[in-house]
């Protein structure tokens, strides 16, 4: 090699030298940026670590939720509401990937769960956690991409099937307990335990507000044919406090009702985040989400899945408030949990919603 070559390589390698760290820098304080904004500034030091004392959810639609779990971040489902109008969920698949989850835990795959998994997977590296179903399907989507993931239930396992995922997820601090159930489904109104339709009325404010753009609503249009492929709630366990999400509530006193001795074997819950919106609701109401709720017994229940996510089938939370209300009624006070309602737009994307400091005595 002659001395001119040597000299560009010399360039070029200290250019490099450069280049990496600066780079690496720059994706750093996106990242610490990302995470104080979806966690509150308060709670994320100078190098983008979270609080290990608090459990933060910050809302992005349906039942995602940006999560950081005795300081380990993560996404629970990976969706942003975008393919009817653009710009109503202060979030984008951008921003979430910033945040660089560790996982993101799959409740089922429909494309208002999971549709931007492969997308963030791509631009984050973070590991899936799902049905090795929800596996399969992200693995197609992300391409070229591979997509590393931990199976939260054997192949084809039935509900009420069980797993510990705590030694996969690699957590000394965090416990974690996954659980088959099913999807919400329509059955026929139980003769013993009417209900009034919960059919909202539409609200299509936000789409006037925030239109589409054409990409967002090709990206829809290709995900709508996405597969449920299992649906799994979680249990996490930090300290004294433990945390339950479930993306979906289906009829279990139907279909497996075996499920709800599996959920009151649980270890105690204080805060259940659970979908409330289904296919049930038109002809049992709130039904389905009460009997997970009772089964459960949380401290406070999180009502999710109840936003305007999908006009002009969908309406703002509010709508739910009163229904919700009066369902919690039929449980007894002493098992009743605390309502803490999340509207929309206005609690999305704001940690302070749901922030919870796990050395509370109140928990456990």
């Amino acid at each position: 090699m002659n001395r001119r070559a040597i000299a560009a390589v010399a360039v070029i390698a200290a250019a490099w030298a450069v280049i990496v760290p600066l780079d690496r820098a720059l994706a750093d304080h996106d990242m610490v940026q990302a995470r104080r904004a979806a966690f509150g500034a308060a709670n994320v030091d100078d190098s983008g670590a979270v609080r290990a004392d608090r459990v933060i959810l910050s809302w992005f639609g349906v039942t995602n939720f940006a999560a950081a779990i005795g300081g380990h971040v993560v996404l629970l489902d990976a969706w942003v509401p975008r393919g009817e109008y653009s710009g109503y969920v202060p979030a984008t698949p951008a921003s979430l990937a910033a945040l660089e989850p560790e996982y993101i835990i799959a409740g089922h795959s429909h494309f208002d769960h999971l549709a931007d998994a492969a997308e963030i997977i791509t631009a984050s590296g973070a590991t899936l956690v799902g049905t090795p179903e929800q596996c399969d399907q992200v693995r197609r989507q992300a391409g070229l991409t591979p997509v590393q993931c931990i199976e939260s239930s054997a192949p084809g396992s039935a509900p009420g099937a069980q797993r510990d995922l705590t030694g996969d997820l690699g957590w000394a601090n965090v416990a974690v307990t996954a659980v088959k159930h099913v999807h919400s489904a329509g059955r026929q109104p139980h003769p013993e335990d009417p209900h009034t339709p919960a059919a909202p009325p539409p609200d299509m404010g936000a789409v006037v507000e925030h239109r589409p753009a054409p990409q967002d609503t090709i990206h829809l249009v290709s995900h709508l044919g996405d597969a449920e492929n299992g649906t799994v709630l979680y249990q996490f366990r930090v300290g004294a406090f433990s945390l339950l999400w479930n993306d979906s509530a289906g009829p279990l006193s139907d279909d497996a009702p075996g499920v709800f001795d599996v959920l009151r074997g649980l270890p105690p819950t204080d805060v259940q985040v659970g979908a409330i919106m289904g296919f049930n609701q038109i002809t049992n109401g709130m039904r389905d989400p009460r009997m997970y709720i009772e089964a459960i017994r949380p401290k406070v229940f999180v009502p999710s899945h109840h936003d305007n996510w999908a006009p002009p089938v969908s309406t703002r939370a509010e709508y739910y408030r009163s229904i919700v209300e009066d369902e919690l009624a039929k449980i007894p006070a002493a098992t009743r949990p605390e309502l803490l309602f999340l509207t929309d737009p206005e609690d999305y994307m704001r940690p302070d919603a749901l922030t919870f400091d796990v050395t509370d005595p109140d928990w456990g």
